[in-house]
């Protein structure tokens, strides 16, 4: 039997707004062509504007969802997203142990774009001690970069400087991204053992940001269970959410959606 490409279990919260979290995961994964499914980990209250609750699922729920895909459908690449407590990280870091072949790209939602928290600190703590050494990949913004590091990461050297003590840490490679950075040209700098790339992109002076990291994230886990290799899964990844942020419908009077499905229209 030919082996399934494009399979991608997504373990993340849900966003009620549709920009974000499960929703945009979901989107993007589909909009590229694999096969997106889901172990929801939380539910979200938030809008453009931001987040007004957050419940999180049992763990043990999550947990049993995530099995129930892993052990019939299967997985190419398996992506996590906001995962909020540090009892929920211990059991996907277990869940994971039992999967080692499946590789894991690690977004660590820490803070929304609207500047909500998601995440408690411990969680962090334990991303950092037992999700990251486990991660084919991580893809930190500047501050979740050095909330992980502990350095300050204000430039593109500092970005590296971070990438490579994720990578030291267990990372099998890690996409410190610049967004958060000032500048006309935002850079990605992908660090892994044997590499350090930069990946440009021109800014584009927009509100409508809402759910970016996660849909990068996406993107490329999608391509990663595609068969791409990691340098061209990023480079697909970014072109895909630089057009979905060009062409987004402006809904919302905050920080708004993109548009995950602009490639339909072609």
């Amino acid at each position: 039997m030919a082996h399934h490409k494009g399979r991608v279990l997504i373990i993340a919260g849900s966003d009620s707004g549709g920009g974000a979290g499960i929703q945009a995961d979901i989107k993007t994964v589909t909009a590229l062509g694999g096969y997106a499914a889901t172990a929801i980990t939380a539910i979200t209250v938030q809008n453009t504007r931001g987040v007004s609750a957050v419940h999180p699922v049992p763990v043990d729920v999550v947990e049993a969802q995530a099995r129930a895909v892993l052990d019939d459908i299967g997985a190419d690449v398996i992506k996590t997203g906001m995962l909020g407590t540090a009892e929920l990280v211990e059991a996907v870091a277990n869940l994971l142990a039992d999967y080692p072949a499946i590789p894991l790209v690690l977004d660590p939602v820490m803070v929304a774009t609207s500047g909500d928290p998601l995440v408690s600190g411990d969680a962090v703590q334990a991303i950092a001690e037992r999700l990251l050494p486990r991660a084919a990949l991580i893809t930190p913004n500047a501050p979740e970069a050095e909330k992980l590091t502990g350095l300050p990461v204000t430039s593109i050297g500092q970005q590296a400087e971070a990438g490579k003590v994720l990578v030291a840490a267990g990372a099998q490679a890690a996409l410190v991204k610049g967004g958060h950075l000032a500048g006309g040209i935002i850079t990605d700098v992908l660090v892994t053992r044997n590499m350090t790339l930069m990946f440009e992109t021109e800014r584009q002076d927009t509100r409508n940001t809402h759910g970016t990291g996660c849909t990068l994230a996406s993107a490329i886990a999608v391509r990663l269970a595609q068969g791409h290799d990691l340098p061209d899964a990023i480079v697909q990844g970014s072109r895909y959410l630089s057009e979905a942020i060009r062409r987004a419908p402006g809904f919302g009077s905050g920080h708004g959606p993109v548009h995950h499905a602009w490639m339909a229209g072609r």
